[in-house]
């Protein structure tokens, strides 16, 4: 500034009327991301929301099933959490080793205020998924910048797997939203942000491992963050963070303790999962080469698709370029750190894992940047993200190529009503059955309980399920199968019904295989249906 006033009052209109335009500069690019933002919610809305009203006979038809009967035991039978149980193992009660039933619980809730619909659960996944699509894109925003966070969200929303995850009644949705929200709150936290931060990154990140086991893997970025504070010689911030983590994995250890327990000494003695190398021991798993052609199969045909595989690839071989700021690039190691972890965890449970594919779900956060990441170099061509015309064009290439061949096949693929004779039975027997009645069904994926689930009644499997025994296949011999007949009859089975395309995990159709129960139940029970479809007695009285 000089010393002439006339200048001095100009020189400070050019200052501020430049500081203005910055401010407004400004402000219109933060509008811009906000919106872009918004359009990417408003497809995974589109998309998690299209046929939400589905019944429960998709791809996922048996797990769904489960998660379902759990909520409707909440409502009617008892609201204690603890004691998850399904309504698929006889009168009950059927109390079982699961996770923390968050998803069925807020479901419970809901039919308890609006009534009985079975696709409460969807919407209420859905809304997690939701979840996960903002807090992946706040992620990846600090981890990468703002166009790769655009370009991950984008890539979730799109993600046929994760669309049909988000949009089923499972407990993995809530699990991926709570322990990405989690992680995301943890690392504002790092960088300088509230202290408050904390505890609630802390409570995310524990009530989505409760959520579903998987979730832990997410602790894999909080301890790797932790470990760089204490290289820096930040050991009061590493050990606040330590003692959190302790709090967080004694409530995770507790719960999971007991839902262990709760398995192993309540009928039906069921613990939810397994395949684990430890149960199947190293050998058998390095003789399935780790399950390794079955996930290639599911990503590529079901889950994925070549689109998806192929900017997935391309993400991982061209990492970002490394930046200047010490605390920057440590922050762009976080998505292969969850990537690693994740792999750890296939590794270790690659059986369970690609027997019960929802299992993959871990994964999408890190699948979602990297191939959000692809994207974005197949767009611009560089490294750096630079907007213009022709690179749009290329983003938009892009996503119609992983729409049409990707997107909407593979999730016109997963949401098959594979199960529909299935719901028509349970319907049936809900038709036929009078207040208190115990039935017994076989659905068209032998095992499925989903029959037991629509007829709005409790009962049975057939064969029966439950504790150690495969019930996703018939007993060798007709005897066996009238023996387990006898048996829940004796147990105050009232009624059952059987589709004529149940099939077992062995390719065996129950009116081939099993040809001298229906003889048997000819002569001792009374047919009260015989349909193209369907096949029910009532079970009478010795």
């Amino acid at each position: 500034m000089t010393d002439i006033p006339e200048l001095n009052q100009a020189e400070g209109r050019q200052y501020q009327q430049q500081s203005t335009g910055r401010d407004t500069v400004r402000l219109n690019y933060l509008s811009l991301d906000t919106a872009i933002l918004l359009g990417i919610l408003f497809i995974a809305v589109v998309f998690r929301f299209h046929k939400i009203t589905l019944p429960l006979v998709d791809g996922f038809s048996w797990r769904e099933i489960s998660t379902a009967m759990m909520a409707d035991n909440f409502q009617q039978r008892s609201w204690n959490i603890l004691f998850p149980e399904v309504s698929w193992t006889g009168p009950g009660p059927g109390y079982q080793g699961r996770e923390f039933q968050i998803v069925s619980y807020i479901t419970a809730l809901l039919y308890q205020l609006f009534g009985w619909h079975d696709w409460y659960g969807r919407v209420v996944a859905a809304v997690f998924g939701l979840v996960t699509v903002f807090s992946l894109h706040r992620l990846t925003a600090l981890c990468w910048g703002i166009m790769h966070a655009h370009a991950a969200a984008l890539a979730y929303a799109l993600m046929p797997a994760a669309i049909m995850i988000d949009s089923s009644f499972l407990p993995d949705p809530a699990m991926l939203a709570l322990v990405t929200l989690g992680v995301w709150l943890f690392v504002k936290y790092w960088a300088g942000g509230s202290g408050w931060l904390l505890p609630l990154a802390t409570a995310s990140v524990s009530l989505g491992a409760l959520s579903k086991p998987p979730g832990l893997v997410a602790g894999a970025v909080i301890f790797y963050l932790m470990v760089c504070w204490i290289l820096e010689k930040k050991q009061k911030q590493a050990t606040r963070v330590f003692l959190w983590g302790l709090v967080s994995l004694a409530i995770v250890a507790a719960y999971y303790s007991w839902a262990i327990y709760l398995g192993r000494n309540y009928p039906p003695f069921h613990i939810a999962g397994s395949g684990y190398i430890w149960d199947d021991g190293l050998w058998a798993y390095v003789k399935n080469r780790f399950y390794v052609k079955s996930a290639w199969n599911t990503s590529v045909w079901w889950f994925y698709g070549s689109p998806f595989l192929v900017l997935l690839a391309v993400g991982l071989w061209i990492p970002p370029r490394p930046a200047e700021d010490p605390e920057q690039r440590r922050l762009s190691a976080i998505p292969y750190v969850w990537l690693a972890a994740a792999t750890i965890l296939y590794l270790a449970a690659a059986g369970e894992i690609t027997a019960n594919v929802w299992n993959f779900h871990i994964f999408h956060v890190p699948v979602a940047m990297f191939s959000g990441r692809g994207a974005l170099l197949l767009a611009t061509l560089s490294p750096r993200a630079i907007l213009k015309p022709a690179v749009a064009l290329r983003a938009i290439c892009i996503v119609a190529v992983a729409l049409a061949w990707s997107t909407l096949p593979l999730v016109r693929t997963m949401k098959k009503p594979i199960a529909m004779t299935g719901k028509l039975l349970g319907e049936e027997l809900a038709r036929l059955a009078k207040p208190g009645d115990l039935v017994v069904a076989t659905a068209p994926d032998v095992g499925d309980p989903v029959a037991v689930y629509y007829s709005r009644a409790r009962g049975w499997v057939f064969p029966p399920g439950g504790g150690d025994a495969d019930w996703s296949k018939f007993v060798a011999d007709d005897a066996t199968a009238i023996a387990q007949l006898e048996e829940l009859r004796a147990h105050g089975a009232d009624l059952f019904g059987v589709t004529k395309n149940a099939t077992d995990h062995a390719d065996l159709r129950f009116f081939e295989h099993h040809v001298g129960v229906i003889d048997y139940l000819d002569k001792t029970a009374t047919k009260l249906v015989d349909s193209d479809d369907l096949l029910v007695y009532r079970i009478t009285r010795p």
